[in-house]
C-alpha cells in the first residue's frame, strides 16, 4: 500500500484534516495503531474540527473586531453592574439564532467595546459570520455605497452578517441617509439576525440622537424589542490601567 500516495490524494482533495490524522497514526508503532474503523472515524473526526478551525479564522479575518478579547478575560462584579450569569446567557451565541440584540452601554473606557468584541470573537468561534463597524465607518460606508452605487449590494451584505456589531452609536445626531440605512438595515435583520451596539450615551436618550422622532420610534422599537441590555458602570479601565503601568 503507498501511504504516501494516498496522503498525496488527501491534501489535493483538501482534506487537509483526515490528511493529518493520517500521518499522525502511521508515526505510531505497529502495535498501537488503530484498526480501520477507529482510524476511519479518527480521520472524519479530525476533518471536521480543521473545518471548524478553518471557518472560525475565516470569520475573524472577515469581523475586523477591534479588540483580540475572549469572554473568559471579562471581569463580572457587582461594580461593574455585570453578571456572570448576563455572560453565560450570551456565551452560547443563541441570542443570535434567535435575532435577539445586545445593547451595551457605560460611561467612556469601562469596558463597552472589549465586551463587543469578546462576544464577537464568540459568535466567529461557533461559526457565525460576524462584522465589527465604528459608527462613523459605517457612515462613511454608507456614504461611499450611494456615490458609487453599491447601496444595495452593501445592504444585502450586511443582511447576510450573522452578527452586526455597531460600536460608539450616538456619538453625533443621525442625519437623514444614516437614519433611513439604519432603519432599513434594522427591518431587514429582525427576528432573523443579531446586532450589537455599543454606546456611552444611554438608551433613553437615543430618541434624541436619532432626531426624527417618526424615524427613531420605528428604529428602537425593531431595536429594543428584543434586546439584551448591559449597562456598564465603574471607573474607567483604560484610567485604571495607565495609573498601574505608571
Amino acid at each position: 500500500m503507498n501511504t504516501q500516495l494516498t496522503l498525496d490524494q488527501l491534501r489535493t482533495m483538501k482534506l487537509h484534516g483526515m490528511a493529518d490524522a493520517y500521518q499522525d497514526a502511521l508515526t505510531l508503532p505497529v502495535h498501537d495503531q488503530p484498526t480501520p474503523d477507529l482510524l476511519i472515524g479518527s480521520m472524519v473526526d479530525a476533518e471536521l474540527n480543521y473545518r471548524k478551525e478553518q471557518t472560525m479564522k475565516r470569520h475573524l479575518l472577515r469581523s475586523k473586531i477591534r479588540y483580540p478579547a475572549i469572554l473568559e478575560q471579562i471581569r463580572c462584579s457587582t461594580d461593574r453592574n455585570l453578571s456572570q450569569q448576563q455572560l453565560l446567557t450570551l456565551a452560547d451565541c443563541r441570542y443570535i439564532d434567535r435575532g435577539e440584540n445586545v445593547m451595551i452601554t457605560g460611561a467612556t473606557g469601562c469596558g463597552k467595546s472589549y465586551l463587543a468584541s469578546a462576544l464577537g470573537r464568540q459568535a466567529c468561534a461557533l461559526g457565525y459570520s460576524t462584522l465589527y463597524l465604528g459608527m462613523n465607518r459605517l457612515m462613511e460606508q454608507l456614504t461611499q455605497a450611494k456615490l458609487d452605487g453599491t447601496y444595495m449590494k452593501w445592504l444585502n451584505k450586511l443582511e447576510k452578517t450573522r452578527l452586526l456589531i455597531i460600536d460608539d452609536f450616538g456619538l453625533q445626531q443621525l442625519d437623514s441617509l444614516t437614519r433611513m440605512a439604519l432603519l432599513q438595515i434594522l427591518e431587514d435583520r429582525y427576528g432573523r439576525q443579531a446586532i450589537i451596539i455599543t454606546a456611552q450615551v444611554p438608551v433613553g436618550q437615543w430618541h434624541d440622537i436619532i432626531a426624527e422622532p417618526t424615524v427613531a420610534d420605528s428604529i428602537l422599537d425593531r431595536l429594543l424589542s428584543n434586546a439584551h441590555r448591559l449597562e456598564l458602570k465603574g471607573p474607567s479601565l483604560r484610567r485604571k490601567k495607565d495609573q498601574k503601568n505608571m
